[in-house]
């Protein structure tokens, strides 16, 4: 009898429990008060197990499916209701553990849209501006930039330059010297010359590969290699792309104040363009130590190449040199915007779209840079017989100088221009080649 006792009690301690907890339901708390709200009682008739409606939402559209697929697609997307109907509550973190938390609670739209599109009174413990940021709308705009029109205009255009410069090479062939070398050298540029130049070029060379390997890995070595090599290709390349970076700065600075006095515009420049260079016809016109070709290509990697540096600092260091928002300021106030048409320019960036602006700058300057270098190297190498002894070895063959530089190299015979023997004056400013 005590035996079957003990039973009774202790199915009866783990039975009513359970039915005291299924007649007892915790009612939510408000998510305006923290109050505790009864539980409303079904209407008469009403099935009990049915839940009662969910509260109507406010009547701003919600983004639907078509907006994600045409968001995919790269299609711009009218988000202007949203956008003006992203309201918000005094204080939204009140009942922030019903926002869609472990409690199955419904989220806020309106805390959510005023988020997303910047009009939501954010404050961060630490005063900081950029920590207020939460959602920050134009990186979508950004990336479906960076992801079409970058890659596929910039793609283009360096294909159409190989294309270009190869059927300029099958309709002109190569520029030789007419009559053939002499074999006889003559000093054009100096070891500390090509030196600069060299380490400008094989930096530059550099910097575009892991440029391009950023820019297009997602879309290629990703599927043709697989995620690891890509994430330990992009991973190499932004270690070197930010290292390399000082090396091309330095010696970018190094070559301008190197050259940049035998690349003033003249005359004879003009003489040079109205007979095509040399390129068109049989003539070569004569010219200094640069030619106007050389010239173009001279200021054109001076400019490029301080503009491609000071954004490549501004996204090295972000916060310490922001450059659009005093640039756009500046372009407002010169009237230039709205003479071409459009609307003034935004000028307060938050530190990321500084970055947003920075990047974009950065890759569309880079691919106008890359399809110039690619013509210069082209007709360095395989465009212009003798051309690439100028900075291979620093001396060219006098026939080579007589036909592209008769200018400079009467300077060099009366001993106005550096040669490598400096004793040979009066006309004999050469020696046989070895």
């Amino acid at each position: 009898m005590t035996r079957l006792l003990a039973h009774l009690l202790l199915c009866a301690a783990l039975v009513l429990p359970g039915i005291a907890a299924a007649q007892t339901v915790r009612p939510p708390e408000n998510a305006t008060n923290g109050e505790v709200l009864p539980v409303p009682s079904p209407a008469p008739g009403a099935d009990p197990s049915v839940a009662p409606p969910a509260p109507a939402r406010e009547a701003v559209p919600a983004q639907g499916l078509d907006d994600i697929l045409r968001r995919q697609q790269g299609l711009a997307v009218d988000d202007t209701a949203r956008r003006e109907g992203a309201g918000m509550s005094a204080n939204p973190a009140t009942g922030i553990e019903n926002q869609l938390g472990t409690l199955g609670g419904a989220s806020d739209p309106e805390m959510w849209r005023a988020l997303r599109y910047g009009s939501a009174d954010v404050t961060v413990s630490s005063g900081d501006p950029v920590g207020s940021v939460l959602m920050q709308d134009g990186g979508m705009r950004w990336l479906q930039f960076r992801q079409g029109p970058l890659r596929e205009y910039g793609g283009w255009l360096l294909l159409g330059t190989l294309g270009l410069l190869l059927v300029f090479y099958l309709l002109r062939g190569r520029i030789r010297v007419d009559g053939g070398l002499s074999g006889v050298k003559i000093l054009r540029f100096r070891f500390y010359e090509r030196l600069a130049h060299w380490t400008m070029a094989a930096s530059f060379i550099a910097l575009s590969l892991t440029g391009l390997a950023v820019l297009f890995g997602r879309a290629v070595i990703l599927p043709t290699f697989g995620p690891e090599a890509n994430a330990a290709l992009l991973v190499a390349s932004k270690w070197v792309h930010n290292n390399v970076a000082w090396p091309f700065m330095i010696s970018l600075v190094a070559v301008f104040f190197l050259w940049v006095w035998h690349n003033i515009p003249n005359m004879t420049d003009v003489r040079w363009v109205l007979k095509g260079g040399g390129f068109i016809g049989k003539a070569h016109p004569p010219a200094k130590k640069f030619n106007f070709g050389q010239k173009m290509v001279f200021w054109a990697v001076i400019l490029f190449g301080a503009s491609i540096s000071a954004s490549g600092l501004s996204l090295l260091f972000p916060f310490e040199f922001p450059m659009f928002a005093g640039t756009f300021a500046e372009l407002n106030g010169l009237g230039l915007t709205e003479a071409v048409g459009l609307e003034p320019l935004p000028t307060a960036l938050s530190p990321q779209e500084e970055m947003q602006y920075a990047q974009l700058w950065h890759a569309i300057i880079g691919f106008v840079f890359m399809a110039i270098v690619m013509a210069h190297i082209y007709i360095g190498t395989l465009g212009m017989q003798g051309a690439y002894d100028a900075m291979g070895t620093g001396e060219v063959d006098e026939a080579w100088a007589e036909q592209h530089h008769s200018i400079w190299l009467e300077k060099v015979r009366r001993g106005e221009a550096p040669n490598p023997h400096p004793e040979l004056r009066g006309g004999d400013a050469r020696h046989p080649a070895e």
